[in-house]
């Protein structure tokens, strides 16, 4: 089985427990991760994901993956999870979602001497990434996800006693 029709046949499985805990789907992937395959299923919900919403998708799909026509399959892990608040900006939607947002973007080869960059998302298309006034054409941009500055997070200081 073609990796693009097991993607959207996932898909399919997912949508109806997906909509009864009032998740979206945020992404699909079957991807080679060292010795391994994964088969991750990335679910998003406005108020959070908690490990009881990853556990009624897994249960809800995990028996349908059982089906003859998935046979032909290498072994793999199925994995669902949240979308995080890092998560990863692979499709139209995605960059749409993400407009205004802090991001990262990866490159192949390093731009003005560097191999990534942070800074607001302002547009784009097909063809181009717009992060803070600067264009990058997507075919050099290897991976982009959404960026939260981890040092900005105050840890609350032990009250004298």
């Amino acid at each position: 089985m073609q990796t693009k029709t097991l993607l959207q046949k996932v898909r399919q499985m997912c949508a109806a427990p997906i909509q009864e805990r009032g998740l979206s789907l945020w992404d699909v992937t079957f991807e080679k991760e060292g010795p391994r395959y994964l088969l991750v299923i990335t679910v998003d919900k406005e108020t959070g994901v908690d490990i009881e919403d990853c556990e009624y998708v897994s249960r809800a799909v995990d028996p349908q993956l059982d089906a003859p026509e998935f046979d032909g399959l290498p072994s793999y892990t199925l994995c669902v999870s949240s979308a995080g608040l890092e998560r990863t900006l692979r499709t139209p939607e995605h960059f749409e979602w993400a407009l205004g947002r802090r991001v990262e973007l990866t490159f192949y080869r390093p731009h003005d001497g560097a191999k990534n960059k942070v800074g607001k998302l302002e547009a784009c298309d097909g063809e181009t990434l717009t992060v803070d006034g600067a264009a990058y054409p997507r075919q050099e941009v290897s991976s982009c996800r959404e960026y939260f500055d981890f040092t900005s997070i105050r840890r609350e200081q032990p009250a004298d006693e």
